[in-house]
């Protein structure tokens, strides 16, 4: 049975990082004590669920987390330190510490190892998020015991609504560009001058035309998406920031 340990202490671990190509221990003590600490733990580093989503979003809502008094956000996998350091490249997880649990003693303690032989990943942490105050479990969001890789209430948006579900969240911005474009260049200009984070998708001439046409209905670019609402050009970006 996977544990509850809500109102426990964390385990007391040694974690072994490597920082600048040195070996450098890092203590549970040296994350939690005198912090409040969201923590979510996850069965492998660049597996799909993990990479596409659990961590992507904890690093999109950082800030939101960081604004309303969470301290440090830490990813937790039983793999070694340079495979959670290559991971954190790649996804570039710059709002996040990543924890290398590689011996599951972590895990262990917190009653969430769990044998995933059958995928040959010998033993993994099931997957959990909790906040911890001074190094004390406030809240657990545990997945349920069901067979496969269930992700129904460790994601980052059900720890951010417990902690204020008030808090306001990061835009979702996309900007739909070509190269050498300048009325691109002014739009992302003016997202950034108005303290927007996007993503850039730049199309090229093959498909730009009907890729634009299908989810915006006009041929040129840029189109901007905020929220899920076409804002459309830099032009119509300039009117709409300017209200």
């Amino acid at each position: 049975m996977l544990q509850n340990r809500e109102g426990q202490r964390v385990p007391n671990v040694t974690f072994h990082t490597r920082v600048n190509n040195e070996w450098k221990d890092v203590t549970t003590a040296d994350l939690f004590t005198g912090k409040t600490v969201a923590v979510f733990s996850l069965p492998g580093a660049f597996t799909p669920t993990c990479s596409s989503t659990h961590l992507p979003r904890f690093n999109e809502l950082a800030p939101a987390f960081f604004a309303n008094g969470v301290d440090s956000i830490l990813c937790v996998s039983v793999n070694d330190t340079f495979v959670m350091n290559e991971w954190a490249k790649d996804q570039d997880a710059e709002n996040l510490v990543m924890v290398p649990d590689g011996n599951g003693d972590f895990t262990a303690g917190m009653g969430m190892l769990v044998d995933k032989q059958d995928l040959g990943f010998g033993k993994r942490s099931w997957r959990y998020s909790m906040l911890v105050k001074d190094g004390v479990v406030d809240k657990m969001f545990i997945e349920p015991q069901e067979p496969g890789d269930p992700f129904k209430v460790s994601d980052a948006d059900t720890m951010l609504d417990y902690i204020n579900p008030a808090a306001k969240k990061p835009d979702q911005v996309v900007v739909f560009s070509k190269e050498g474009c300048p009325h691109c260049l002014r739009a992302k200009a003016l997202l950034t001058e108005h303290g927007y984070h996007y993503a850039d998708v730049a199309l090229d001439n093959k498909v730009r035309g009907k890729v634009l046409g299908a989810i915006s209905s006009e041929m040129t670019a840029p189109q901007v998406f905020i929220n899920g609402q076409l804002i459309g050009s830099a032009e119509a970006l300039e009117k709409y920031l300017a209200k």
